[in-house]
């Protein structure tokens, strides 16, 4: 492996490894209770402080259409866009979607984004991807919302052949065919595109452990999250692959503050410790920590994670 393979697959186990517990960002690094939309005023500085702090990854969710109902429309910004200009005004740390919808997105066009990203960011780009879970948006780009688990399965490997394989053939069910007359450009920056699963995506767990290279789930519960763990290690059909989940989050001001484990994370930092220590013997590779229900301003919320509780994983 050359110099610069080493560097994109250490790139992604610097975030998703199982022999260790990274922490994340969703974006807009922001708390919004009050409102689905964020303000945004911060968001580059506050990438940048992440960035230098330590944090391993910043997530960009994929929301096509403000939809009241659902009351979040997460970044605001496209997450393709969003991305290439998050890893332009960053050095280290990873920039990954949480997760492309891939029933509401064509194939070609989501490698062609992913691809051009992760060259330019020089490997630290990870494609999340997902299956939607908003029957509302469907409709809008003449989808059947039933049909999301297949064309997720179709998309995904049509993903995966255009950006492993020259000139590749390949037959799809949902979208065009490959005859081996075209070839996609530009190739991962070495190796292989890092693809994680966000979410179930509609699938067996032992489909996901196949194809994706780690799993990022929504927060479970606390109790049962070990199992679920074991589960999803014992369905690789080697060695096992990394699991992380996302989650609300809001820090209290109380370091010793006890944990409240509900519709999110609230407890101090002390707390915190303890419970993602023992998490990580549990096996959790990553936490993708969403502040939309915080109250507390981003940047202090940072700073205090970033002075004490990210040295304890370092």
């Amino acid at each position: 492996m050359t110099s610069q393979a080493h560097s994109q697959r250490s790139s992604f186990k610097q975030v998703l490894s199982t022999n260790k517990l990274t922490f994340g960002l969703l974006t807009p690094i922001e708390g919004y209770p009050q409102s689905d939309i964020p303000t945004l005023h911060q968001h580059l500085e506050l990438a940048k402080l992440a960035d230098e702090s330590g944090f391993a990854a910043l997530w960009l969710r994929d929301v096509p259409f403000r939809d009241p109902t659902f009351g979040d429309v997460a970044q605001v910004f496209d997450p393709m866009v969003y991305a290439s200009w998050l890893s332009a005004s960053t050095t280290k740390i990873s920039i990954g979607t949480a997760g492309m919808i891939l029933p509401l997105r064509d194939p070609i066009a989501i490698s062609k984004q992913a691809l051009s990203v992760d060259q330019l960011s020089q490997g630290r780009f990870i494609l999340g991807v997902s299956s939607g879970d908003r029957p509302s948006e469907y409709p809008a780009f003449g989808i059947q919302f039933e049909e999301r688990a297949s064309i997720f399965r179709d998309s995904f490997e049509m993903i995966r052949v255009l950006s492993q394989q020259t000139f590749p053939r390949h037959k799809s069910q949902h979208f065009g065919n490959l005859d081996g007359s075209l070839d996609l450009l530009p190739k991962p920056f070495t190796g292989q595109l890092p693809i994680v699963a966000v979410g179930r995506c509609g699938q067996e767990l032992d489909w996901l452990a196949q194809h994706a290279d780690a799993w990022i789930g929504h927060q479970s519960h606390l109790e049962s999250l070990p199992a679920l763990i074991r589960a999803w290690h014992t369905s690789s059909l080697s060695e096992p692959k990394p699991y992380g989940y996302g989650t609300f989050f809001e820090l209290d001001r109380n370091p010793n503050a006890p944990l409240i484990w509900g519709r999110g994370i609230r407890a101090g930092r002390n707390t915190l410790i303890d419970l993602w220590r023992r998490q990580q013997e549990q096996g959790v590779s990553h936490v993708a920590l969403n502040l939309r229900v915080s109250h507390r301003p981003a940047k202090e919320t940072l700073l205090e994670l970033a002075e004490y509780v990210l040295p304890q994983f370092a």
